[in-house]
């Protein structure tokens, strides 16, 4: 009796090419949407360990930044496996967690709503929420100017953002440190601990796509918001935006 081959293990397509170029536009769109899809099994134990475990204290810090009461409805942008949607509801708002990733969504463990959606084209009504907040995805959208709008449409006026996402610090010695460890210890780990290596070539290498802090900002005010404001953590490797919808 004969039994047929088992199917071969799909190789996943590398999100960068083969010079290590960043893919850009809708080439970026649907090779970032693939990977995330690919790295959700693993992603939470990775980001832990990427972040040395800080990444609890900055999402602490964006939801405090958003000064908003108990009982607000928050938009988890870009939601990923529900990190944030956690911990707003553990501080007693109500969020709703959104992704372009079916991945993502389906490796969520959080009891929160969720939706799949492009970040560009949110399939939700206006003014629907009081605040929102975007865990290290700025890099991955591939139009921002885009997306700040669509944030600012579906904010109630005087509705908070706040955006976290990585840098590079400003300081010699502090940005060799990030680089070594970014550029080189990520990559590294990527090899040994995850089944596609690539994704982790990729995250260290997409700050490249971040505009300077003043431009961010003023990405952020053409879209709508005031009292619009950066700043830095962790020597400067990570970044806080945040503005109130006019």
């Amino acid at each position: 009796m004969s039994t047929s081959p088992p199917a071969p293990t799909p190789v996943p397509t590398p999100v960068l090419g083969p010079d290590g170029a960043l893919p850009q536009g809708d080439t970026k769109r649907f090779a970032v949407e693939a990977m995330f899809d690919r790295v959700a099994p693993g992603y939470d134990r990775m980001n832990r360990i990427i972040s040395l475990g800080l990444d609890r204290r900055w999402r602490r810090k964006a939801v405090a930044a958003l000064a908003v009461t108990p009982g607000t409805r928050v938009l988890d942008l870009a939601c990923g496996t529900g990190d944030f949607s956690r911990d707003l509801a553990a501080a007693g708002h109500r969020p709703v967690g959104a992704d372009f990733s079916a991945g993502m969504l389906a490796a969520a463990h959080t009891g929160t709503p969720l939706v799949r959606a492009d970040a560009a084209a949110l399939p939700l009504t206006d003014s629907a929420f009081d605040a929102i907040v975007c865990g290290f995805a700025l890099r991955n959208f591939v139009d921002l100017d885009t997306v700040f709008g669509e944030c600012a449409r579906v904010l109630r006026p005087g509705g908070r953002i706040a955006a976290l996402d990585a840098a590079v610090p400003d300081r010699a010695l502090l940005r060799a440190g990030n680089a070594v460890w970014f550029r080189g210890a990520v990559p590294l780990l990527g090899r040994l601990l995850s089944r596609d290596p690539d994704a982790y070539r990729y995250l260290p290498a997409s700050t490249a796509y971040l505009p300077p802090a003043a431009e961010l900002v003023g990405l952020l005010a053409s879209a709508g918001f005031v009292d619009t404001r950066h700043r830095t953590m962790t020597g400067g490797s990570v970044q806080l935006l945040t503005g109130t919808m006019a």
